[in-house]
């Protein structure tokens, strides 16, 4: 580590201690936490109020090195070795101690027995671990998930897992627009869940796992996702709230739809016809619900919550990022799945992409709408995303100005206002949710009806036939025959 890193002041693997204390379970906190976290060094000799460099006294320096390397040893349990030296600065010489990750987790003050004597590093701080990260800790020490374990007093029969195989099969096959790729989506089976995780054989039986359980909405405690709009920047005053339940990627679809309905929507001609543009690319907003979803810590209680602002879009997943996962790793498309049952059959379902990929998307995404870029935090046992909209929202085409969301008192409800664009919106991705897609639909399945058109596309009935009532006034489609029965002509071809 860079000098000018070291000593310039405690994070998340850094802290100071002026000098060796005579009581080492005052420093052995931390030496417990680094190794339960992503590792960190203690530096004895510098003031952690004032970052004064003060040394240590180096005549029997050497003995201190000793002292601490065998304090470090008996106090800890697993045992941690860490890594003692010296380093000169400014004429003065300090300590510096390195502790590596460990991967025996937990590791605790074996005086203060484990459930006691276990910490973990938070913001800078050391703090004693909560009872859903001492369960994380010992999953990841044992190279075992909680979303594979056997959800205890759960049976499973036939039935049920047919059920559930059917169910995702139906989901990847409405999440798939193209018929050649549709014809490539496999059959789910119970031997397909089992080498998922989301199955479990032991004993001679067939077990459910809490993979099982959250797919079906049968957890107990099932997790749920709050979403709220709120007035301003900050949680202070409430627009709009809604929270829901059930299986958890009916949960995400609904987080979904709910951020659809909230945030403005422009409009941009292509072709011969109109297409409705979102302001943040949609793609993206299911993406990072998805993976809050598929990646928080079930083992904490807490919910996903999804926010809007008057500046940005908010998803705050229970649980810290895994050891070995860094925001810069994310950023690049590393990914190490916390729930990797849930995650494989999130991928079958299309409901995200391979894993690392949607990170590196968003960003990309976000620059080609030209928003700011988007931010990634880790914080107090939280992982959040930041998507910021467009800070100038009042856009002018033509002589008409068209203000932004018109946000109103706690009890009221949001009037959102549409806003129209000119052309220059054309480089924005096209959605899923324009009339582009329902005239390919239209097209590859002309008996088609408009409920099935709203189920595919994951939209309300009345949104849909608003977008076709647009394309009949403009001459692109047009019906005959009953509405159930009939067949969709399409004159948006020469």
């Amino acid at each position: 580590m860079k000098e000018n890193m070291l000593f310039s002041g405690e994070s998340k693997n850094i802290e100071y201690k002026v000098t060796v204390p005579d009581k080492s379970e005052k420093y052995m906190k931390t030496v417990v936490a680094f190794a339960n976290g992503k590792g960190g060094k203690i530096v004895f000799g510098v003031d952690d109020k004032t970052l004064e460099i003060v040394g240590m006294n180096t005549e029997n320096i050497y003995k201190t090195m000793d002292a601490i390397t065998n304090a470090i040893s008996d106090a800890c349990e697993p045992a941690i070795r860490p890594d003692v030296a010296l380093q000169t600065v400014k004429d003065k010489t300090v300590i510096v101690v390195e502790i590596l990750p460990g991967a025996q987790r937990p590791y605790y003050i074996k005086s203060q027995g484990m459930i006691d004597g276990t910490y973990v590093r938070v913001s800078g701080t050391t703090r004693h671990v909560e009872g859903y990260m001492l369960k994380e800790l010992i999953l990841e020490g044992q190279n075992r998930h909680f979303d594979s374990e056997i959800c205890q007093n759960m049976t499973v029969s036939d039935s049920d897992i047919n059920e559930l195989c059917k169910s995702m099969k139906e989901t990847a096959l409405a999440n798939t627009w193209q018929d050649s790729e549709k014809a490539k989506i496999k059959e789910v089976t119970k031997n397909t869940l089992i080498s998922w995780g989301v199955l479990k054989e032991s004993e001679g039986g067939i077990y459910p796992t809490n993979a099982y359980a959250l797919l079906t909405g049968r957890m107990p405690q099932q997790p749920t996702i709050q979403c709220g709009v709120f007035k301003g920047t900050n949680r202070a005053y409430f627009v709009d709230r809604r929270e829901f339940e059930g299986p958890i990627q009916e949960q995400m679809e609904a987080a979904y739809r709910y951020v659809l309905e909230k945030i403005n929507m422009g409009m941009t001609i292509k072709g011969m016809y109109r297409q409705d543009v979102y302001e943040l690319p949609t793609d993206s907003i299911r993406e990072i619900i998805a993976n809050a979803v598929a990646h928080r810590s079930y083992l904490e209680q807490g919910s996903i919550q999804v926010a809007l602002f008057d500046d940005r879009l908010e998803v705050t997943s229970p649980g810290m990022l895994l050891n070995n996962v860094t925001i810069s790793k994310m950023m690049v498309g590393y990914s190490k799945p916390r729930n990797p049952a849930i995650a494989r059959a999130f991928a079958y379902m299309k409901i995200i992409e391979k894993w690392g990929t949607g990170i590196p998307r968003l960003f990309e995404a976000c620059a080609e709408y030209g928003l700011l870029e988007p931010e990634l935090i880790d914080f107090d046992g939280d992982f959040r995303v930041n998507m910021y909209r467009k800070r100038d929202t009042d856009i002018k085409t033509n002589t008409k100005k068209v203000t932004n969301t018109n946000i109103k008192t706690d009890t009221e409800k949001v009037t959102n206002t549409n806003t129209k664009t000119n052309t220059n919106i054309k480089k924005q991705k096209a959605n899923a949710e324009t009339a582009t897609r329902i005239l390919e639909i239209m097209r590859e399945q002309p008996t088609i009806t408009v409920k099935k058109i709203a189920d595919q596309m994951r939209l309300s009935v009345a949104g849909v036939r608003y977008h076709i009532n647009k394309m009949k006034k403009d001459g692109l489609v047009e019906h005959v025959g009953p509405s159930k029965k009939g067949t969709w002509l399409l004159h948006d071809e020469s």
